[in-house]
């Protein structure tokens, strides 16, 4: 059986801004063809859009978390500098403990090499890549955007891999973060730039076993370059307008070929061939060669057409760079141990169903809810939708200690109590809520559960459910 993707899911932020808005303000243009970026939010980063990206791909298949082998991400922006990410995913999609998990860091390149990975073992296999690169905002930061896209491996398989190819060489200075920084950086020779993208991935172009592929997703740091590398090649325009999504989401750091691929295999006929080659700054390009079409994805065009546009001030605040992060005060501390144990609730709502009365309590720990009686509870998982029974805004100045960071960049945010139903019994629960305006949520709004970043404490984030109006 042909062993491939069997699905693809993709998270996009809300936030949109036009980048001639920030041309505008800096009074020079450095977005490189970007012409509208993807902006993620204060509670946004590669694990929350990996873990939305992963439940779109298995909601579009029967595969289970509890069947999956393999969990692959990559990412250069890793919420922390030393630590395997993928678990904290495996944990809130619910995946079983055995399953393997690698987490690719460093360059762009990894969001190919984890898919490469995840075809290469055995069993179903998630290859998840998610960025959100930051740059020198008077420059490097006008084309970097944000978004993350996972592909669903197993056998049987419509999109199958049928080559691979890979070219090493040494350009220092082509996209580089120094060590202890946060900002993407290049030495700004274009020339020297573009020779060392063409080289690499034309040599990778050469070695596949590929005939005038129907779409191709190129190494994409701006709109224009793509275009330029595959014009020593012969490779088609039209197939390089297919795979380029760069324009409309910004430089997506190891998520945008990946973001490409998804956006040409749906585009791709069951006949046709599809390749994605990137480029890992300093000199190694790696590509994919895959035959077939993926219809159990999401539309790329209308996710990346869609969005909130905001302003250049609302952006510099999403981004961090106007706001100092500070915490004031103590704030409700949770000891790490005491948060690892309640995950189950947080990431799955997992809750406690009485043996005696049927009633549910969340969390599921203490005395039942409903009759009091504390034996030990059933634990059940809640659907992922409920409906707000109370709401109120949290102001500016009204937020706790550990929120602060979130409120200086988003700004007011809502918190509802919100009642989830099972098998006829429901249960409430105060969540906050994201990716919304605050004022605009009502009693008796349907909402559903997504995974965000809550806060930091000991320097260490932590992910947790919050809610989003349908």
């Amino acid at each position: 059986m042909s062993r491939g993707l069997v699905a693809a899911g993709v998270h996009v932020p809300r936030f949109r801004i036009e980048t001639s808005e920030i041309s505008d303000a800096w009074g020079v243009d450095h977005t490189g063809g970007v012409d509208r970026k993807a902006v993620p939010a204060a509670d946004e980063d590669a694990v929350t859009m990996s873990i939305a990206a992963a439940t779109d791909a298995l909601d579009r298949h029967d595969t289970s978390p509890a069947d999956l082998e393999f969990v692959g991400l990559a990412t250069t922006t890793p919420p922390l500098a030393e630590e395997e990410i993928a678990p904290r995913i495996v944990r809130a999609l619910g995946g079983q403990s055995d399953v393997r998990t690698a987490t690719a860091s460093a360059s762009p390149i990894a969001g190919l090499d984890v898919l490469e990975r995840a075809v290469e073992v055995d069993g179903p296999a998630l290859a998840i890549a998610a960025d959100a690169p930051t740059g020198d905002p008077a420059e490097a930061d006008h084309r970097l955007g944000g978004a993350a896209v996972a592909f669903l491996v197993a056998d049987g398989a419509p999109v199958e891999l049928v080559d691979t190819a890979a070219h090493a060489d040494e350009y220092p200075g082509v996209r580089y973060r120094e060590q202890g920084s946060e900002a993407v950086d290049a030495l700004g020779v274009t020339t020297y730039e573009r020779d060392a993208v063409a080289e690499s991935v034309g040599g990778v172009l050469e070695t596949l076993d590929v005939d005038d592929p129907a779409g191709a997703a190129l190494h994409q740091p701006n709109g224009g370059l793509p275009h330029r590398v595959g014009g020593r090649t012969d490779v088609s325009g039209a197939a390089i307008t297919r795979g380029t999504v760069v324009d409309r989401v910004g430089d997506a750091g190891a998520a945008t070929v990946p973001l490409g691929l998804c956006a040409a295999l749906t585009a791709a006929e069951a006949d046709e061939t599809t390749v994605a080659v990137d480029f890992g700054g300093g000199g190694a390009a790696l590509g994919l060669a895959f035959t077939g079409a993926l219809e159990a994805a999401p539309s790329v065009d209308e996710l990346l057409d869609g969005g909130e546009s905001v302003s250049y001030d609302r952006y510099l605040r999403e981004r961090g760079y106007v706001v100092d992060g500070e915490v004031a005060g103590g704030g409700a501390h949770v000891s790490l141990p005491s948060w690892r144990r309640s995950l189950d609730g947080r990431y799955r709502l997992v809750a406690g169903q009485c043996p005696s009365c049927g009633g549910l309590t969340f969390p599921a720990e203490g005395a039942c809810g409903v009759c009091h009686d504390r034996g030990s509870f059933d634990r059940v998982e809640l659907p992922r939708e409920g409906v707000v029974d109370a709401v109120t805004v949290i102001g500016q100045g009204g937020a706790p200690p550990e929120f602060v960071p979130q409120q200086e960049r988003d700004g007011p945010y809502a918190v509802a109590i919100v009642r989830f139903t099972h098998d006829g019994e429901a249960v409430t629960i105060p969540m906050q809520l994201t990716d919304c305006d605050p004022d605009a949520v009502a009693v008796g709004d349907d909402v559903r559960a997504t995974i965000r970043r809550i806060y930091a404490d000991e320097g260490i984030p932590r992910y947790g459910a919050k809610v989003t109006p349908i």
